[in-house]
């Protein structure tokens, strides 16, 4: 019974993939390349956000990377040095070419 539960799982995770793929391209947004790309940079960046600065800060970042590497951080951050220390962490990831910190800063 197990086994039928992994399987129905596996496969609504790989239907969403493919429909969430399928209408970034439906729409002229972006490659399905480009869409695996950005979804790999995004994880990457939000990884090294929570390993650098702790998960519940991370928790409050949202990461969205566009085409050719450009990474956009929104949400909140406790003070000033939190939200520019995020940029810097997003910055050092591999496949970032650029980052727009749009984290507002909510005490």
């Amino acid at each position: 019974m197990k086994t039928v539960h992994h399987i129905a799982f596996a496969a609504v995770v790989g239907l969403s993939a493919a429909v969430l793929a399928g209408c970034s391209v439906a729409n002229h947004q972006e490659s399905v390349g480009q869409y695996v790309d950005g979804s790999v940079v995004t994880t990457k960046v939000k990884a090294q956000l929570a390993d650098q600065m702790g998960a519940g800060p991370a928790a409050n970042i949202n990461v969205k990377t566009i085409r050719g590497g450009i990474v956009q951080l929104s949400g909140f951050a406790s003070s000033e040095s939190e939200r520019a220390r995020a940029g810097d962490i997003a910055r050092t990831v591999s496949g970032v070419s650029a980052v727009h910190n749009n984290l507002v800063v909510q005490p």
